[in-house]
């Protein structure tokens, strides 16, 4: 079947999507992939440690629901204007971690957005939210908060500062962002709220079959002694930061990192969620509710890692042209010479359900590597020892910044600029038209040289500059009306004890986060008091700058180079800018290093063509929440349980922290219902369509995805929406289906 008629089917979901049957159905599977654990026969009690050895921290961790409108946005990620919001397969969060000295106010902040990356309007909105929150706040700032995302694609655009992100989503959302905010902010002050003394420990593992390279001729002009050192071509290690509480040994979170792009769900895919990295934090999640080692309120952080070239279609790119070959090696093209037939291939492919199988399994993959490390901690782990609890943030502007590389030749950064190969997407959703990936020289249709000079022709220092990248988008040198894309970066590193997290605002590809991290490790082994430090990378955080690639990755010209911004130095200057900044993580060290340009502040000035919700209505005798299409009476577990009802725009009210959409169990007293669902789990879809545009009529279709260990027993679905009238106020209603069997 074309690909281009996938988004015509939704597939038929399996029973093993139930939560509780996949974590069975995997227990066997971790002796395969991880090594057979000591706890197979249940492996999710978590084992009881010995004394810490590390020192005491203050931990606090917190979560907090970020889901913006679900419908009639468009999806940040992959940039492509058809893919836009028709409901929710699963709410989005926040979730933050705070780790600070004791007896100090010594502290940072680690923000997961399930979002496609921090940004500068989505950061100074949040810091501005904390200081809002009061004195007891004050410790919180520009230095010590990092905002990440997970790089989900499957979440609502327009919150973004600069106007060429903006463009796909029709401008900026205030709601949409104002939602993401809100979210992060509530979850740090949770995460203060939970401030406790604690221990910190930390472990790794490989989890091999969870991601690929998308990429691999451009990793190969890497040098091949340094690829030797290398057993793969993407980072397969996880990495889990476990967050322990002094008071009574529960754990209260993990914070997890590993680099694997979560483009799972495809570009055609329209329903809000957090992808491969959200849904494994709510498999953690869930997996640890009533766990005697696990405290209430656990969160669970999934983060990213150097992302830039992995891919989670780990069965390859292939011509979906009906020819069964690959894609070519170099240019990611097929027989036509063309990207639009190239895409990966997940490992739930075959299903055509818009990546929903996929998604589950490469989640569940990530998960199922973090619990079994996460359960043999007591023999995996290392303490994180050392009282430190330092961090650094400075902005610099790239535009021609100027630095000796080890050789001492002095080289130069760039303007923000976009090349050709950026236009052509990747194997992950390729891009329009006849651009290609590997296009190094001339575009192959001299028309676009005329359409991107209509926006700005770079001038000879410019394309001197970003040699060898043909610039498309001049991005950096465009300020009408306003920034279009970022000049000035966020340059910010965590410490505490021998532990360091550098924060990237690009996303670095694997040889690059790896050159990254070994010259901040080898410069901070001054700084942690003998014990060798250990160093990861999380990102895209604060303002988002595309990609970062090593010179020589760039060379090539693939996707992932033509998006690194700042020309082919921008990996030696961001590790120049991060060397500068260690001094400030030294157990004496005090302040921050002088703060730099500040970023431009596009929020008010943002142009937005996003119409509103004009009216909700109902056809003649019908009522907002009127059941349309009724269940059936009996259902198999395994089935699909279908109900629509009259709807309203999910726009009137976004129900933070509540939902949408609801299963309810029969009390065993016949009378009383209990919540068993909501559209925080991955196996409760709600969906949005309008019917008729003019008069305001629209349906919302609610689907249970039913698994072998769901309980039997006699259920109902439950809508929950708000209707806007022509004039008045929103008003709520409800809408409650019969009642049916589940055998």
């Amino acid at each position: 079947m074309p690909f281009q008629q996938r988004h015509h089917h939704r597939g038929v979901p399996t029973p093993k999507r139930a939560l509780l049957a996949t974590v069975s159905a995997r227990q066997g599977r971790f002796a395969t992939r991880f090594g057979s654990p000591d706890h197979a026969d249940s492996p999710f009690l978590s084992k009881p440690r010995a004394a810490p050895a590390g020192d005491k921290y203050l931990l606090g961790v917190g979560k907090a629901d970020i889901t913006g409108p679900v419908v009639e946005i468009n999806f940040a990620g992959y940039a492509n204007t058809d893919q836009v919001g028709s409901g929710v397969r699963q709410r989005i969060y926040a979730r933050s971690f705070i780790i600070g000295e004791v007896g100090t106010t010594n502290r940072f902040v680690y923000v997961i957005l399930d979002t496609q990356s921090g940004d500068t309007a989505v950061r100074n909105g949040i810091l501005e939210g904390v200081k809002a929150l009061g004195a007891g706040y004050s410790m919180y700032g520009q230095p010590n908060v990092a905002i990440t995302g997970t790089h989900s694609h499957s979440g609502p655009g327009g919150w973004f500062n600069y106007l060429l992100p903006q463009v796909t989503s029709l401008g900026f959302d205030r709601q949409g962002y104002q939602a993401i905010v809100d979210g992060a902010v509530l979850s740090i002050k949770r995460a203060h709220e939970s401030l406790q003394e604690g221990y910190l420990d930390f472990g790794t593992t490989r989890v091999t079959d969870a991601n690929l390279n998308r990429s691999p001729y451009a990793y190969l002009a890497n040098p091949e002694a340094e690829r030797a050192q290398y057993t793969d071509d993407v980072d397969k290690t996880l990495t889990l930061l476990r967050f322990q509480r002094a008071s009574d040994g529960k754990n209260i979170g993990v914070l997890t990192w590993f680099p694997v792009h979560p483009t799972s769900m495809l570009g055609n895919n329209t329903h809000v969620t957090g992808d491969n990295k959200g849904l494994a934090a709510y498999l953690f999640e869930q997996s640890v509710k009533g766990n005697s080692q696990a405290a209430e309120g656990f969160v669970a952080g999934f983060s990213q890692a150097n992302v830039g070239d992995t891919t989670p279609n780990v069965l390859g790119a292939y011509c979906d042209d009906g020819s069964g070959q690959m894609c070519d090696f170099q240019t990611s093209t097929c027989a036509d010479g063309k990207s639009q037939s190239c895409h990966g291939r997940g490992p739930q492919f075959q299903k055509l359900d818009l990546g929903v199988s996929s998604c589950y399994e490469i989640a569940s993959r990530q998960f199922s590597g973090a619990r079994e490390l996460y359960d043999n901690f007591a023999t995996k782990s290392t303490p994180v020892a050392g009282p430190t609890v330092r961090s650094f943030h400075y902005f610099n502007d790239m535009q021609y910044y100027k630095f000796p590389l080890a050789n001492g030749t002095i080289v130069q950064t760039c303007p923000a600029a976009l090349g050709y190969s950026f236009a052509a997407g990747t194997s992950d959703w390729p891009g329009a038209f006849d651009f290609t990936q590997g296009d190094e020289g001339a575009p192959n249709n001299p028309l676009w040289q005329v359409v991107s000079g209509l926006l700005r022709v770079p001038s000879a220092e410019q394309k001197a500059c970003h040699g060898p990248k043909p610039i498309l988008l001049d991005v950096g040198e465009m300020s009408v009306p306003y920034a279009w894309s970022a000049n000035i970066v966020d340059v910010q590193t965590f410490r505490v004890g021998q532990f360091l997290i550098i924060v990237s605002p690009s996303e670095a590809s694997t040889m690059a986060g790896r050159r990254w991290r070994n010259a901040v490790k080898a410069a901070a082994s001054d700084l942690t008091s003998g014990r060798e430090p250990f160093v990861i990378l999380g990102g895209p955080a604060n303002t988002y700058a595309h990609y970062v690639t090593t010179p020589e990755e760039y060379a090539v010209q693939r996707y992932e180079g033509a998006s690194t911004l700042y020309g082919q130095w921008e990996l030696p200057a961001y590790i120049n800018l991060t060397l500068r900044g260690l001094p400030y993580l030294a157990p004496s060290a005090a302040g921050s290093p002088p703060p730099g340009p500040s970023p431009p502040d596009n929020r008010e000035k943002s142009l937005s063509f996003i119409t509103g919700v004009v009216l909700d209505a109902t056809p003649i005798g019908k009522s907002f929440g009127q059941v349309v299409t009724q269940p059936q009476g009996a259902y198999s577990r395994g089935a699909v349980v279908s109900v629509t009802f009259v709807g309203a725009n999910p726009r009137n009210n976004l129900r933070l922290e509540g939902t949408f959409a609801a299963v309810e169990r029969l009390g065993g007293d016949g009378k009383s219902w209990t919540q068993v669902l909501s559209d925080e789990d991955w196996r409760l879809v709600y969906s949005w369509k309008r019917t008729n545009f003019v008069l305001g009529y629209s349906e919302v279709t609610i689907t249970w995805e039913t698994g072998e260990l769901d309980a039997a027993g006699t259920y109902r679905v439950r809508y929950y929406g708000d209707s806007k009238p022509l004039i008045g106020n929103i008003k709520a209603f409800t809408g409650t289906s019969n009642s049916f069997t589940l055998a």
